[in-house]
């Protein structure tokens, strides 16, 4: 066996999993012999938790020692993965097995480069009280043309993160659960240096928490085809206001406008924000370098809107591509890594919401986690990516440019009035669209 770590990203956690991850490992009931012999490669995906990379490890390495599969398990730097896939994809060098998100799988899948997991979705599925239904949704849109892509595993995404011991203080029992809530809450905490809101303005991921907000108002991205772009109107206008109004309240910390991707994380850790919308690395963090800061922070799913909550999740994912040379393993692996005993072990030390109905009911999800109980929340309350829109090939093309922030940036940046901030939008984006027309 072989084990290959590319730690390019920073590692926040200590590797306190070992112990647990060899007693997990063993599979109960004995695989099929005609593994035995053969060889299987699999592709993780690093994350923020050395305990759940080391854990994940442990357990392919343990499944495959227990039933005499060679197992070669490579964890990759997720924002490599894109990079990594397409250059195996030319060279025809696919694992048998890896992790990826949805946007990935959408993409790959219409190519055809997967071999189908109904089944396999199905048999795991059953055996735990089913799928929880934002996932099943999003899930049924991963298809090639052969059947579903890939097996969920893990949901995430950005979560209101805020510091209850200021807003205690101030009156606030409870997270808002509207953006105008939101509002009048950071409003009332804001004393520079700690500034109410830290909400990413800028053309990063943590930017595009601005698309579910307009959502929220019920704007759009597209219409109902997922062909014309929608988003000029009066809900959007809304929304634009809502956003104007707080900025206007200076109640956003300097420079939420250029923030690269840790800008928020720095900000709240720095004492900076009040709030921030964020996965919850963040929190690991304060977990190490402020154990204060940590305790005085909640986190919930994002607040609502004039028509409801829109709080995407974002999903990870098992696959395996067509190329596989150990089909049969990787299919027996990956249903061995949705068994409760590992899941919750790696619940406890990864930063990943369940996916199946049944797994709200494990330890990991009892409360005593701050982190894992927004995570929680979110699984329970998110919604499925890109909804209500279609999510398709051009909405993850437009959320890739960031058309929403830098609608954004026009509007509190370069003051222009909404009407000409969004025909700007409209034009740009309606140009994304029409390349997969």
């Amino acid at each position: 066996m072989t084990t290959r770590y590319r730690l390019t990203r920073r590692a926040l956690l200590a590797g306190t999993a070992a112990g647990v991850g060899l007693g997990l490992a063993r599979p109960g009931i004995a695989q099929p012999a005609a593994l035995r012999g053969t060889t299987l490669t699999y592709w993780g995906g690093l994350i923020f938790s050395d305990a759940a990379n080391k854990l994940l490890v442990d357990t392919i390495n343990r499944w495959g020692q227990a039933n005499g599969v060679r197992t070669d398990v490579v964890m990759i730097n997720q924002n490599e993965t894109v990079q990594k896939v397409s250059a195996a994809v030319a060279s025809n060098t696919m694992p048998d097995a890896f992790d990826l998100n949805l946007d990935l799988l959408i993409v790959l899948a219409r190519q055809n480069l997967f071999a189908p997991v109904d089944d396999l979705y199905e048999k795991i599925g059953r055996a735990q009280g089913g799928w929880l239904p934002a996932i099943d949704g999003a899930t049924t849109t991963a298809r090639g043309p052969e059947g579903r892509a890939g097996v969920p595993f893990g949901a995430s995404g950005n979560m209101l993160l805020r510091r209850d011991d200021v807003l205690a203080k101030a009156g606030f029992a409870n997270p808002p659960t509207t953006w105008q809530e939101l509002v009048t809450q950071a409003a009332a905490v804001n004393k520079p240096p700690l500034f109410g809101l830290g909400l990413a303005l800028s053309n990063v991921g943590d930017g595009n928490v601005q698309v579910s907000a307009l959502q929220s108002f019920g704007g759009r991205i597209a219409d109902d085809t997922g062909r014309t772009v929608a988003i000029k109107s009066e809900a959007t206008r809304e929304y634009l206001r809502w956003v104007k109004d707080a900025w206007d309240r200076k109640i956003f910390p300097p420079g939420v406008s250029t923030w690269d991707g840790a800008g928020d994380n720095n900000s709240y850790l720095a004492g900076q924000s009040a709030f921030i919308a964020n996965t919850g690395s963040v929190g690991i963090a304060a977990k190490t370098q402020d154990p204060e800061l940590f305790a005085g922070t909640k986190y919930s799913s994002l607040p609502g809107g004039p028509k409801g909550v829109v709080s995407p999740l974002t999903i990870q994912y098992r696959a395996i591509p067509k190329a596989s040379k150990n089909v049969a393993g990787a299919r027996e692996l990956i249903e061995h890594l949705s068994q409760p005993a590992f899941m919750n072990a790696y619940f406890e030390n990864a930063i990943y919401g369940p996916v199946l109905a049944d797994q709200p009911k494990l330890k990991a999800f009892d409360g005593s986690s701050a982190i894992l109980s927004g995570l929680l929340d979110l699984a329970r309350r998110g919604t499925a990516p890109g909804a209500p829109d279609v999510y398709n090939v051009a909405y993850a093309d437009a959320w890739n440019n960031f058309v929403i922030p830098k609608m954004v940036q026009r509007v509190v940046i370069d003051n222009w009035d909404f009407d000409r901030a969004m025909d700007d939008a409209q034009r740009s984006t309606q140009a994304i669209y029409d390349k997969y027309r």
